[in-house]
């Protein structure tokens, strides 16, 4: 661990903010907050999680309570069809045997490389029962990637989903002389090993499940990292029990009554499969679409109660909605509509509504917002927004069309969620309270601080980085963030993505990025400026998004990303959003010059993480050039008097 100095000499020097802890009981969702000057010491080691075993309890005990209750539904086109907890477990417990068939020891390391589908469940669930440790890899991992996570957690075997993927491991297998099998759900390979495992008895299996405690290793994930090889993040049985319980709790109206969810986010982020349990566990009805550009449709044939997503995702939804309206002529209404829904959400949040914009509000409650529910299925309530921060005036947004969004804050080793926003106590801005059995400190250099039953046990064959990740017991995110009086957490930035400017001034670029990536035809965003003069942004094109947003201005032909890139009237769009962003922060924090770079960020082009995470670090050192041309200092100007940003094209 760092030692006290250390800690001091990496303090960054920001706004003050308030220092504390927030403490949930784990036995009522209570929260109590120590101020500054109070002793976070006192509150001991943390709350520990009784042993309940294996985490494939939370699908017998559901079969157990509920055996017809459909909890997993297959799709046949548009249409889907509901499996009942206990078909559910009858499949799980027939991969499981076949496992044990297979000759796989317990605690060996069972890879899951898939797109996002029911299988994935499935098999997660069984390489629980058989008393196995899952290795999840993203499905869009290069071989490089695969082989990196496949010999590192000495995977024995894996489950793949297609052929193409079979290949990929096939040409890496030389170097892994620990995978000794693997099975392709397409070509049949669930079914083959259902019926190897048939001569596997009930109870050698149950044997197997039995002798699992909760502090024994559920799974090793491998945080997608925006820097360096990913580190394999092992997660306990009780982290996933426990904080299933404890979730549920807090979000009892999300996943009450007929809920159910669609999830379509990668099953091999630790956010997906933490909601694919609790869903189980709680009896959730849960759909599986693995092709985001199919969404739209999957959401309105299955007709969610909930969504999980990340902000990208609302921003997606918006923005088409925005540029549906403009094709047909009705872009000036629906931006006047999307602005009486936040000033409606703002104005409940602040407790007094006037009679106008309520009259006005129902109004277009019923010509357009009634459309946009629809859109989405016609059920959904609420969705869960996580892995970035979502932009205040899209939650307000939604808010007001009838979908509350609860942002949360947590990470890969806090097993999903450490804090989140009630539905009976939504503060638009923050992401929550802790959960129950969850304890949040703020330090004194105000980085965000966690202990308690979520808090992953270490760093798979990695000592060295899991000393680093404990300060005094406490897991430092690495995040910044404040408490209020009431323990609700905000999250003000990540300390390794601060920007410190030339004039000293600390810059949180999220933000920023996060206000400007709104505007329909920007695509990423990603602000510049250590150890210069002024803040600045390096900004890619929406390619989706360009040749809606052309024909809706009767720009024809449509515009190419490169033409676009040099284009006037694309450059007026942008800068449009970045005097948007601007007028959210100060001057000293303000974006004052951008360049229009003519690239795609992507996954596949290698900067943006599986869970569409900007790689700073690796968008920097491939744009130098471009960056550098900001600063060349040509046509900027950094003096005191008020300035017009300048653009910059390449």
């Amino acid at each position: 661990m760092l030692s006290a100095s250390r800690l001091e000499d990496e303090r960054t020097h920001i706004e003050p903010a308030d220092e504390g802890v927030a403490v949930t009981d784990q036995r009522a969702d209570r929260t109590t907050s120590t101020s500054r000057g109070g002793s976070p010491a006192e509150h001991g080691a943390g709350p520990v999680a009784p042993d309940h075993g294996s985490a494939a309890r939370l699908l017998s005990d559901r079969a157990r309570l509920t055996p017809d209750r459909p909890i997993l539904a297959e799709r046949t086109g548009d249409t889907w069809t509901g499996i009942s907890a206990a078909d559910v477990l009858a499949r799980v417990r027939g991969i499981a045997k076949g496992f044990v068939a297979a000759g796989l020891q317990p605690g060996a390391h069972v890879a899951i490389l898939s797109r996002t589908r029911m299988e994935w469940t499935l098999v997660d669930f069984a390489v629980w029962t058989a008393g196995l440790v899952s290795v999840p890899v993203y499905e869009t991992s290069a071989p490089d990637q695969i082989r990196h996570v496949l010999a590192d957690s000495e995977s024995v075997a894996i489950v793949v989903e297609q052929e193409e993927h079979a290949r990929r491991v096939a040409g890496i297998a030389a170097d892994l002389p620990h995978l000794g099998q693997h099975w392709t759900i397409d070509g049949g390979g669930l079914d083959d090993l259902t019926r190897l495992g048939e001569d596997v008895s009930d109870e050698e299996l149950d044997g197997r499940t039995a002798t699992v405690s909760g502090r024994d290793d559920a799974t090793v994930i491998y945080t997608s990292g925006t820097t360096g090889r990913p580190k394999g993040c092992v997660l306990r049985h009780d982290n996933f029990t426990a904080t299933v319980e404890n979730a549920t709790e807090a979000m009892s109206e999300v996943v009450a009554g007929d809920a159910s969810t669609l999830l379509f986010i990668p099953m091999a982020h630790v956010f997906a499969r933490f909601i694919a349990a609790m869903s189980v566990s709680a009896g959730v009805l849960v759909g599986h679409e693995p092709d985001t550009k199919d969404l739209l449709r999957a959401v309105s044939t299955f007709k969610p109660t909930f969504l999980l997503a990340v902000p990208r995702v609302f921003e997606k939804i918006y923005n088409s909605s925005e540029q549906k309206a403009d094709l047909g002529g009705k872009g000036r209404v629906f931006r006047a509509a999307a602005a009486t829904a936040v000033a409606h959400s703002e104005a409940v949040a602040a407790g007094r509504v006037p009679l106008g914009l309520t009259l006005r509000f129902r109004l277009l409650d019923k010509l357009v917002y009634a459309k946009l529910r629809d859109a989405l299925g016609g059920r959904v309530r609420y969705a869960i927004s996580g892995s970035a921060p979502l932009s205040p005036r899209l939650s307000h947004f939604f808010r007001s069309i009838g979908v509350v969004i609860l942002e949360g804050y947590g990470l890969t080793e806090t097993t999903a969620p450490a804090t989140v926003n009630r539905a009976t106590e939504l503060r638009i801005g923050t992401v929550g309270r802790a959960l129950p059995g969850v304890e949040v400190r703020i330090a004194e250099d105000h980085e965000i601080l966690i202990r308690g039953v979520d808090v992953f046990d270490r760093y798979w064959r990695n000592p060295e980085a899991t000393a680093a990740a404990f300060r005094d017991g406490w897991f430092r995110t690495g995040d910044l963030g404040r408490l209020d009086a009431d323990g609700v957490l905000t999250v003000t930035g990540r300390a390794k993505e601060l920007i410190v400017t030339a004039s000293g001034k600390n810059v949180a670029p999220a933000p920023l990025e996060d206000a400007v990536r709104e505007h329909p035809v920007v695509g990423q965003v990603v602000v510049v400026g250590e150890g210069k003069p002024f803040v600045a942004a390096l900004v890619t094109l929406d390619r989706e998004m360009l040749p809606g947003w052309c024909a809706a201005r009767g720009i024809e032909p449509a515009l190419t990303p490169r033409q676009a890139a040099h284009d006037e009237r694309v450059l007026e769009a942008v800068q449009e959003a970045v005097d948007a962003a601007n007028g959210r922060v100060s001057r000293a924090e303000s974006i004052r010059s951008f360049s229009v770079v003519d690239a795609d960020l992507s996954e596949a082009s290698g900067h943006l993480t599986p869970k569409l995470t900007v790689k700073r670090s690796v968008v920097l050192r491939d744009f130098a050039a471009e960056v550098d041309h900001i600063y060349s200092g040509s046509a900027v100007q950094t003096t005191s008097t008020p300035v017009v940003p300048s653009r910059r094209r390449h």
